[in-house]
């Protein structure tokens, strides 16, 4: 895990974010966090000369329209064209037939080096069709350690069927490339108070993936147990009167602080 997490550091990747509105400024901070620069553009007459000088690009669906659609296609086959990685953040994919029916195309028409959701957004993606609670998981959807054994085969299955690693984040956290599974257990059941830890995490992946191309399933999984870490750190650092807001900033700073080091002692993972 370590060498990952100080590739981002040694390489700074610059990252094209084209994400939602509701957590843009916590992606850009927690990427800065991490080691690597964001940029922030969904114009389609713009998206490709952007995405041309940066080194992967993260699409998150979450606050969808017409022209930024558009800007995810365009920027998605530029960076194919250019062989930098792309991830897919499917929010509330399930929710709509908009949001479902893009990322299914988005599936279809790109080449997605990694798709990152939670449980509900990732099986209707497998389905495609399903439902979600807003944007979150279905309760009923969720990988607990009664069906974990179950839960690895889907997301295996998935991932070997559509060709991209597959990370499902949540208590328990999967990320595969259809051969191996990663089964991560960092992470506070506080952060899902928190708009945007899914957004956030999205972004720094990207990061990860750009900057160790040679090892995008081990980067992803670093890149997952960075974020469950600095959950943990943050929330142990939350003083009486702290709230969601503040715990929001702690996370990012246990990110920004967080050394090679607390990688390897913190990470709480196996291989399956």
């Amino acid at each position: 895990m370590r060498e990952y997490l100080e590739k981002v550091r040694k390489t700074v990747p610059l990252v094209h974010n084209i994400t939602n509105y509701v957590t843009v400024n916590d992606v850009a901070n927690v990427i800065l966090a991490c080691g690597g620069s964001p940029i922030m553009s969904d114009e389609a007459e713009d998206v490709e000369d952007i995405t041309a000088v940066c080194g992967g690009l993260n699409i998150n669906i979450g606050t969808l329209h017409k022209t930024s659609i558009e800007a995810m296609f365009r920027a998605g086959r530029k960076a194919n064209e250019l062989g930098h990685p792309v991830l897919l953040d499917p929010v509330g994919a399930g929710a709509s037939a908009l949001r479902t029916s893009t990322a299914l195309g988005l599936m279809r028409e790109l080449n997605l080096a990694v798709i990152r959701g939670n449980i509900s957004e990732i099986k209707t993606l497998a389905k495609g069709s399903g439902t979600t609670k807003g944007v979150d998981a279905d309760a009923a959807d969720a990988v607990t350690e009664e069906n974990l054994d179950e839960s690895i085969s889907f997301v295996k299955s998935f991932a070997k069927a559509c060709g991209s690693i597959i990370a499902v984040t949540g208590a328990i956290d999967l990320v595969t490339d259809g051969s191996a599974c990663y089964v991560i257990r960092n992470g506070r059941p506080e952060m899902g108070k928190i708009t945007g830890t899914g957004c956030q995490l999205s972004g720094m992946m990207t990061a990860y993936a750009a900057a160790n191309p040679e090892h995008p399933l081990e980067a992803a999984a670093a890149a997952v147990c960075v974020m469950g870490l600095a959950g943990e750190i943050g929330w142990s650092r939350m003083q009486e009167g702290d709230g969601n807001a503040t715990y929001r900033n702690r996370i990012i700073d246990a990110v920004y602080n967080m050394t090679g080091e607390d990688l390897e002692k913190g990470a709480k993972y196996e291989v399956r």
